[in-house]
């Protein structure tokens, strides 16, 4: 039960404007529900709900334009309503095509404290379409802060401004067949498009950005090397190696999500299984945690020796990927990398394995490789 005094003001601050009105989530009826976690959540989370509290009156943030692409999940509503809080004036897209949770992104739109173009299982051009939406206010104009996570939105705004500066000067347009990579073909058709109504959409957009806050192992390295190359556009906090975000997140976040998304996803029994984790980095330190705690054999794949040191002094065995596959039950990869596993090695696992990621990139796993076989099947 909630103080009344202390989160009275809290409540009093949250009150939403009338002018928000552009968004797409899956289903408003589900704003309520979503309402009642975002109230667990908040007493989860009292460092935002202090910051709501100590600045809150002083809206430091007022009038200031926020993008965020990050997961849209009921812990991202409750850091939302707190920038919403300070003044910002927001618009939020997810950083995954299934990592929404649509009650969350319902009851931010409801309450109106950010536009919101989210939901689970989103295309490929749906998440890029969504993305667009969040980086653009209805007056044709772009943030002035990033929350990215994965680096997707700066990724876009980089992209953007480079071919558009190809196109002013020797009228060279993005050609989407030029890539394999069905993301980039997606990036490449959004420019090309926005070329023909304003080709200096991104150029606009980047020089008006103040800066940009990266969530993420990946998108720190890629934000490293535009820097190492002289082409980071705007200034970037790295948070990923913050403590409080590299250990709670990668580490005791994933050790809590990983068996809580086999057993929402599949409702097997973990103990006795063997699992298989691809990469000892933090987040595969938490996910090898979590599957021996839940009764499983664990083996640990990682071509770096100081971690693979590390999962054998923990008491994993490590082997390489494929010298498990024929009798590993669950695989794991973690490594924010790419083709990790690949179709060819889900042919030699046994029938009813579980594949998964919990790294960054749906590309770890070879899905294009899967999907494009005679006869497999997607089921959702």
């Amino acid at each position: 039960k909630r103080d009344s005094k202390k989160f009275s003001r809290v409540i009093a601050y949250l009150e939403p404007p009338d002018t928000m009105a552009d968004y797409k989530v899956k289903d408003m009826s589900l704003a309520e529900f979503g309402r009642k976690e975002l109230d667990i959540a908040e007493i989860e989370m009292p460092g935002l709900m202090n910051t709501r509290s100590e600045f809150g009156a002083s809206k430091p943030l007022k009038g200031v334009k926020i993008m965020g692409s990050l997961h849209m999940t009921i812990q991202t509503a409750v850091l939302i309503e707190t920038l919403f809080e300070l003044g910002a004036d927001i618009r939020w897209c997810s950083c995954n095509i299934f990592s929404t949770q649509d009650h969350a992104a319902a009851a931010v739109v409801a309450k109106k404290t950010s536009a919101v173009f989210a939901w689970k299982g989103e295309t490929l051009e749906e998440y890029w379409w969504c993305t667009v939406q969040a980086l653009t206010w209805p007056d044709g104009t772009g943030p002035q802060m990033i929350v990215d996570d994965g680096g997707d939105a700066t990724l876009l705004i980089h992209e953007g401004k480079k071919r558009e500066a190809a196109f002013a000067a020797n009228g060279e347009i993005p050609d989407p067949a030029s890539t394999d990579n069905e993301e980039f073909k997606c990036v490449l058709t959004i420019i090309r498009d926005s070329l023909k109504t304003d080709p200096l959409k991104w150029t606009n957009m980047a020089n008006n950005i103040q800066g940009v806050s990266e969530e993420t192992t990946t998108g720190v390295h890629r934000l490293y090397e535009m820097e190492k190359a002289g082409t980071l556009l705007f200034t970037a906090i790295n948070v990923n190696d913050s403590c409080t975000k590299s250990k709670f997140d990668n580490l005791y976040g994933c050790k809590h999500s990983l068996p809580d998304g086999i057993m929402r996803a599949t409702d097997v029994m973990i103990a006795g299984k063997t699992a298989v984790i691809c990469g000892y980095g933090d987040v595969g330190k938490g996910c090898a945690a979590a599957m021996k705690a839940a009764g499983a054999r664990t083996i640990v794949n990682e071509i770096d020796p100081i971690c693979a040191l590390q999962a054998t002094m923990e008491g994993f065995e490590v082997k390489p990927l494929a010298d498990c596959l024929s009798y590993g039950d669950i695989f794991i990869t973690t490594t924010g990398n790419k083709d990790i596993i690949m179709y060819e090695s889900m042919k030699q696992m046994k029938n009813n394995a579980i594949v998964g990621n919990i790294g960054h990139f749906d590309n770890e796993i070879d899905l294009a490789g899967l999907l494009k076989t005679a006869g497999v099947t997607r089921q959702n």
